[in-house]
C-alpha cells in the first residue's frame, strides 16, 4: 500500500485529536470546558450553543475519510488516488496537531496564539480545497473525500471570524468609538462576502450549506429569549440579508452544477 506510513500518520493524529477534544470537555482541561471559555469572551458574533453540535458530523465525516484512505470501500483500494490521498494526508495531519495544538490554547486562555493555531488550520484547509476543485469525483469519491473537507472548512472559515472577535475582545479592543452593533454588522457582511466568494469558486454547496448552519446559528442566539432576545435588531437584519445572500449563492451553484455552461449554450 503506497504512503502507508503517512496514512497511519493522518489516522493516528485523527484519533489525537478526538480524544483531546473528549477530554477538553470530560476532564474538563484547565477547570472550563470549551464552551465556558468562549462565554468568558462575550460578543455579538458567537452562534447558539447548538450550532456547534456541527462537530459530530464533522469528526464522523473525517473518520469516514479516514478509512477510506487506507482503501476500505473502495474496489481499487485507492490505487488511482494515491498522490491525491497522499497530499490530502499531510495536509490533514497538520490540521489535526494545530486543532490538538489549539484546544490548548484556547483552555489555557492564550487567545492570540490560539488564532494563529486557528490560521494554520484555515490555511491547510484552503489547500485541500484547492485540490479538490481541480478534481472530478464519483458520487462515493464526493462523499468520502469532498464532503468531509468541504464541511470542516466551512465551519473553520466562521470559526476563524469568531476567533478573531475572541481575540479583539480579550485585548478589550474600543473598536474605535464604533458600537458593538456595527462593528459585528462588519463583521458579519464580510465573513458573508468571503464565504459566498469561496462558494461560488469552488462550486461547492456542501461549503455553502455550512455557512447557512453557522449564520443560523447566530441568528438563533440573537432571538432567544435565554440569548441577546432580540436586543439588536440591526444585527438580525444583517443576518437575514447574509442568510438570504448564503441561498442565493448555492441557489446559483447548485443549478451551475446541474446544469453545465456547455449544457446551456444554444446551438
Amino acid at each position: 500500500m503506497k504512503n502507508l506510513f503517512l496514512k497511519i500518520f493522518v489516522a493516528v493524529s485523527y484519533l489525537l485529536m478526538i480524544v483531546v477534544n473528549a477530554l477538553a470537555n470530560i476532564l474538563p482541561i484547565n477547570g472550563n470546558n470549551t464552551g465556558e471559555v468562549s462565554n468568558a469572551y462575550p460578543n455579538l458574533f458567537a452562534p447558539a450553543a447548538i450550532t456547534f453540535s456541527i462537530w459530530g458530523l464533522i469528526y464522523a465525516l473525517l473518520a469516514a475519510y479516514t478509512l477510506y484512505q487506507f482503501g476500505l470501500f473502495q474496489k481499487d483500494h485507492g490505487k488511482s488516488r494515491a498522490e491525491l490521498f497522499k497530499k490530502i494526508g499531510t495536509y490533514f495531519s497538520l490540521t489535526s496537531v494545530a486543532n490538538i495544538l489549539w484546544i490548548f490554547s484556547w483552555h489555557y486562555r492564550l487567545i492570540g496564539l490560539s488564532l494563529l493555531l486557528m490560521l494554520v488550520i484555515l490555511f491547510y484547509l484552503i489547500k485541500i480545497a484547492d485540490l479538490l476543485r481541480k478534481q472530478k469525483f464519483s458520487s462515493k469519491e464526493t462523499f468520502f473525500i469532498k464532503v468531509p473537507f468541504s464541511i470542516y472548512f466551512g465551519w473553520i472559515t466562521v470559526a476563524t471570524i469568531a476567533n478573531v472577535t475572541t481575540f479583539l475582545v480579550s485585548l478589550n479592543w474600543n473598536g474605535f468609538g464604533l458600537p458593538d452593533q456595527l462593528w459585528t454588522i462588519i463583521i458579519l457582511l464580510v465573513g458573508a462576502a468571503i464565504g459566498i466568494l469561496r462558494t461560488i469558486k469552488d462550486k461547492n454547496i456542501f461549503y455553502g450549506v455550512v455557512l447557512i448552519w453557522a449564520y443560523f446559528g447566530i441568528l438563533v442566539k440573537h432571538t432567544a429569549v435565554d440569548g441577546f432576545n432580540s436586543q439588536h435588531p440591526m444585527v438580525i437584519g444583517a443576518v437575514f440579508v447574509c442568510l438570504t445572500s448564503f441561498l442565493v449563492a448555492n441557489g446559483l451553484v447548485l443549478f451551475k452544477n446541474i446544469f453545465p455552461a456547455k449544457n446551456r449554450r444554444h446551438e
